[in-house]
């Protein structure tokens, strides 16, 4: 054709030319070859739309953006796309006050809040951020928390996975058209195919014309994203199998091999993989192709649970579900073999004559669940009631250990015996029993055949036989470990201390690994917990001088981090030690901790101080004792008592001067009983016995510092003014006077106290002093020529310590203080 004629007004005709010859360009011919363009346009695809679905149109593309913007994590990109997106949508109130609001709509605001309220909580993530998309976040979560709460009732319906019915004033889709889309084909390609023909046969009622080719009428984009929102998980289905596929183990197996094949591939639907095995699960059962195949197929989908996320508290239940299946179809089949040594090849999944033969370890499907359990209350905030729903599912977890305890003592080996002993052991230790120590107490209405073990009976079992079976020193260490916890919280104070001693626990223990360094020291201040009830003061002193002499007890018992030391560790280490921590309702109260340890300190701490005033070279027991005491004399104005700190050093300044009531009256009091002593299962048991032993030391305290007053001093008197028992008088004064402490003598006719005037006066003191400080000047002298000649002295080979340090109550403590700052 020639350019005249195709620059001619009857082109209409002429439609078989082609882009070539319009190509170049003359003057004057742009406005009619528009025309022609537009006339070709007309011909091929012309479509009258509406108003609401060029709005509609409009917000999909948003929308489109958003997500695409989600993926990438472009915070900047998402923001001010929604600003957008919402000027759309209040441009867009007509239409949607008569339709109503669009469930696509609805739908990126349910998922746009739980994106952000994601990133929000993921704190690697947002320290990687820059500065840009750190600020958008921030700016839109504050948005999106706004303007969702217009929607709140849609929201909550879509999250709650309501029918299309509820989100639009319209009729529904006829059932057949859901049943045809139902019925897809398995490939991507037939999918779209059928996509295409199910929305020909929807009328849109907009103005939509009929094409050339007659295939009936179109369906506009929002309309096809609102079909979507509304069907979001029967839409997406594939078929299992075609149709008339004969259903076997062998098609099952494969069927299976291809979905394990996707797993780990970028694109993977994980909640799809899952749900695709679930329906292999049905599959395999409805058509009794037998239990092997059904194991197999319940150990996958247990592992694809645990891939779906690194944070499985959403699954958790679902996991707990499928492992109890598991169980109860390996209990109610004996001839079902499990392991990790069956190799694939040699698995026996269809033979009925022979055993089934299933590779795979329950043990450690378990052992996994009982860690993601642990990670889950770690990362949960422990004062919320979150924490308290996810800690409820340890009943659940612990029926699950015990069902798996019954049947490996039946077919498992003695190391897999040990292993799920221990797990026992680990959620049992540190519980106290009440029933127990109620029904020790005689009290009503506890009978021991209701109420099923003892807790001591349960760890005395299950430790014995690590004992005497396990091979592997971690697995016998922690279990030692857990039944001295477990006999001190119980207040059974001669069982624990004589199993720690014979153990030898404390040489070793600063080569164990980091979480059992942390059980250790646990255990180490339960025992001196639990000395301190029984009144061994000296004991509970030397089980908790170590943690509470580091400052570090937080660290140390791994119920936390120390933040001055966060700027030692980078990210990777601190990561690493958030793993260690202790789940919070396994914690120590650290102020109870606290408490013990400085009441046992005053309690020691004050009469030494009385009876060496006088003496240059006194040593201090508790240096954590005299810091609090140098504190409370530094204070500009001394008011009464507020913390539990200035309780103890209060009462400690009362017991210095002998007067015992006072002390009595700071120790116990309203407000140290709800901090402190009504923690403790037998309360009142141990306020007596705190009052006993303030009466003694004071005792003690004021014969130390008041005997150059007396000449003699009647027992009676002294009974009277602390209250105790005459012999129990007598008796402390014969043990100080046969320790050299008191010179004096007890005349028996007259119950008094003789004093010896054997005390140095104050210029003596001062003489004795000077002596003792020119003796050191002396050996500081020697010691620096010793060095300056390169000979070393005597004075390196003597021994520095004090007798009470070296092995009181017979502790060598020193075995985890001697290690490096950074361990536990």
């Amino acid at each position: 054709m020639s350019r005249f004629f195709a620059t001619g007004s009857d082109s209409e005709s002429e439609e078989s030319s082609s882009a070539d010859e319009i190509t170049p360009k003359a003057p004057g011919t742009t406005f009619k070859q528009s025309l022609l363009l537009s006339d070709d346009e007309e011909d091929t695809k012309r479509v009258v739309r509406s108003a609401k679905d060029k709005r509609f149109e409009e917000l999909t593309n948003f929308i489109k953006t958003i997500r695409n913007a989600m993926k990438i994590r472009d915070m900047s990109k998402c923001l001010e796309e929604f600003e957008q997106l919402c000027r759309a949508f209040l441009k867009s109130k007509n239409i949607v006050d008569k339709e109503g609001v669009p469930p696509f709509y609805i739908r990126l605001l349910a998922d746009l809040e739980d994106y952000l309220n994601q990133l929000w909580e993921d704190k690697e993530g947002k320290k990687k951020m820059n500065k840009n998309n750190a600020k958008a976040l921030s700016t839109l979560r504050q948005k999106i928390r706004k303007y969702n709460r217009d929607f709140e009732t849609e929201i909550a319906a879509y999250k709650e996975g309501v029918s299309a019915k509820s989100f639009l004033k319209k009729k529904p889709e006829p059932a057949s058209e859901a049943s045809k889309f139902l019925k897809s084909d398995e490939s991507s390609s037939s999918d779209d195919d059928d996509d295409d023909e199910d929305w020909g046969s929807d009328s849109v009622g907009s103005g939509s014309e009929s094409s050339d080719d007659g295939e009936g009428k179109g369906a506009s984009l929002a309309e096809e994203q609102l079909h979507n929102d509304c069907h979001p998980i029967y839409q997406e289905k594939p078929k299992m199998f075609a149709k008339g596929t004969e259903i076997n183990i062998p098609v099952v197996l494969k069927k299976l091999n291809e979905i394990l094949q996707a797993r780990g591939k970028k694109g993977t639907d994980r909640a799809a993989q899952i749900e695709l095995l679930h329906a292999l699960a049905t599959i395999a059962n409805e058509n009794n192709l037998g239990q092997g195949i059904l194991v197999k197929i319940k150990f996958n989908i247990i592992a694809s649970l645990y891939d779906y996320n690194p944070n499985l508290a959403a699954f958790m239940k679902k996991c707990l579900d499928c492992i109890n299946e598991l169980q109860s179809i390996l209990f109610e089949h004996n001839n079902i073999f499990i392991g990790e040594n069956i190799a694939e090849d040699s698995e026996n999944l269809s033979n009925l004559d022979q055993p089934f033969r299933v590779r795979g370890c329950i043990l450690t499907l378990v052992e996994r669940m009982d860690e993601e359990f642990t990670k889950i209350m770690q990362n949960t905030d422990p004062h919320s009631q979150e924490y308290v729903d996810n800690l409820k599912d340890e009943g659940r977890v612990c029926e699950i250990i015990d069902q798996l305890l019954n049947y490996m003592e039946s077919k498992g080996s003695t190391e897999e015996i040990c292993r799920i002993y221990l797990r026992r052991i680990m959620h049992t230790y540190y519980k106290f029993d009440y029933k127990a120590h109620r029904r020790s107490l005689g009290l009503q209405g506890e009978s021991k055949e209701s109420e099923g073990e003892d807790s001591a009976v349960i760890m005395d079992r299950l430790c014995k036989f690590i004992y005497a079976k396990d091979r592997t020193d971690r697995i016998r260490t922690c279990a030692i470990l857990c039944h001295i916890y477990h006999h001190a919280l119980h207040s059974r104070w001669y069982q624990a201390r004589d199993l720690m001693l014979m153990s030898h626990l404390q040489d070793n223990i600063q080569h164990a690994d980091p979480p059992v360094q942390i059980l250790y020291n646990r255990t180490m201040v339960q025992l001196g917990i639990c000395a301190f009830r029984q009144g061994m003061i000296k004991d509970a002193h030397n089980a908790l001088l170590d943690i509470q002499s580091s400052g570090r007890a937080k660290e140390l018992l791994g119920q936390g981090l120390l933040m001055r030391n966060m700027q030692e560790r980078n990210a990777e280490q601190e990561k690493i030690e958030k793993r260690r921590q202790v789940p919070f309702h396994m914690h120590i109260n650290l102020e109870l901790l606290e408490c013990v340890y400085l009441v046992s300190a005053m309690l020691l701490e004050i009469p030494y101080m009385a009876a060496h005033e006088f003496d240059a070279r006194r040593r201090m027991i508790s240096k954590q004792f005299h810091h609090q005491l140098r504190v409370g004399e530094r204070q500009p104005l001394l008011g009464p008592p507020e913390s539990m700190r200035e309780h103890v050093v209060a009462a400690s300044k009362a017991m210095k001067m002998g007067d015992w009531r006072t002390c009595h009256s700071f120790i116990i009091n309203e407000k140290m009983n709800s901090k402190v002593w009504d923690l403790f299962p037998e309360t009142q048991r141990v306020r007596e016995m705190l009052v006993r032993k303030i009466q003694e030391e004071s005792l003690r305290t004021y014969l130390f510092t008041y005997s150059s007053v007396y000449d003699s001093i009647s027992m009676e008197t002294l009974s009277e003014m602390f209250q105790l028992e005459i012999p129990t008088v007598h008796s402390i004064i014969s043990k100080m006077i046969i320790n050299e402490e008191l010179m004096a003598s007890l005349d028996q006719p007259t119950q008094t106290v003789v004093m010896h005037r054997t005390e140095p006066t104050s210029l003596q003191n001062m003489a004795l002093q000077l002596a003792e400080k020119l003796g050191s000047l002396v050996e500081n002298n020697e010691r620096v020529f010793d060095l300056k000649q390169g000979v070393y002295g005597g004075y390196f080979n003597r021994d520095q310590k004090g007798g009470y340090q070296q092995k009181q109550g017979g502790y060598q403590r020193g075995g985890y203080r001697n290690q490096n700052q950074s361990n536990y």
